[in-house]
Parts: C-alpha cells; structure tokens; sequence
C-alpha cells in the first residue's frame, strides 16, 4: 500500500464527519488545510533549525559590513565605504533569499493537499449564493489555507512544540537587530 492510499484513507474521513455533504465538505476542506498550514510551519522550524548556524554566520557578516561601511563613510574613504557596501548588498541578497527560501518551505503541504483534492474534487462546481457564478475546489481550499493560517499565527505560541519554536525565532529576530 502506498503511501498516497494511506494518505488519501486518512484524509477522506475529514469528509464524512456529519453526514451532511456542504458541511462535511468546508470542514474536511478547514480540517486538511489546517493539516497542510501546521506540516508547513513543523517544516519551516526544521529547516531553520538545520540553517540556524549558516544564517548566524551570514547577519554577523551583514552586521560586520554594515559597521565597517559606516566607518569608512565618517572616514571619508569612499573606496572602502563602496567596496563594504557591496559586500554589505550581496550579503544581504543571501539573507533575504536564504528567509524566502525558508518562508516558501511552509507552502509545500499545500500543493500535495491540492493535488489530493484534484483527485477527489476536480470538475465538481460550487455555486457562490445569489451571484450565479461557480468555484471550484482550489478556491475553497485557499480561503480555508487562509482562515487556517490566521487561526495558526494565533494558537501556535500556546502549542506545546510550536511555543518553543516561536520563541526561538523571537529571540533570533531580536538578537538580528
């Protein structure tokens, strides 16, 4: 047995809680977007823990630069204060596609979340009340990945794993400054 079938058996029993079809299909819809938000963020919080040193390395460098431009700039020297500010610049290139990288890490569940619905959902149409028009199950699934996302970003400093990573991504945050 894959481990797609044993997926999609697991997943599938999100939609059969009440036994009315509409319900069952928001909260199994809430219930596998909430899934995908929290194995997105357990993802970002190991990637970070393994990256943790490298990106430590990297904004002392920005922050050694960023001193050393300064001084040259009350210097006067114009060479060495262009010279840091490129360094300074490259660096920060890292830093910031080093951060999307780890932001975008979060995202992956969702594809495999959307791919399982295709599998399930695909063709069936949802009509909007009053308006005539229809959506399908990729427009459902990004408004529950975003009320889930909202509900987690609140919750997740009371959770007993997520409250030690919050933590810890606090005191980085503050000790970058």
């Amino acid at each position: 047995m894959g481990l797609w079938v044993i997926g999609d058996a697991i997943l599938i029993n999100f939609y059969k809680l009440t036994g009315n079809s509409v319900v069952d299909y928001f909260l199994g819809t809430l219930t596998v977007s909430f899934l995908a938000v929290l194995l997105g963020e357990f993802t970002i919080s190991l990637v970070f823990k393994v990256n943790k040193n490298h990106l430590d390395r990297l904004n002392t460098r920005l922050g050694d630069l960023h001193r050393l431009s300064l001084t040259a700039l009350r210097l006067g020297d114009k060479q060495n204060y262009q010279a840091c500010n490129k360094e300074a610049n490259d660096t920060f290139g890292k830093v910031f596609f080093n951060m999307f990288g780890l932001s975008a890490a979060s995202l992956w569940p969702a594809f495999f979340a959307l791919a399982w619905m295709q599998q399930r959902f695909a063709g069936i149409p949802f009509p909007i009340p009053f308006t005539g028009w229809t959506v399908n199950y990729v427009f459902i699934f990004v408004l529950c990945y975003i009320l889930a996302r909202i509900f987690f970003g609140r919750i997740k400093h009371r959770l007993p794993y997520f409250k030690g990573v919050h933590e810890m991504l606090a005191a980085y945050e503050e000790n970058a400054k």
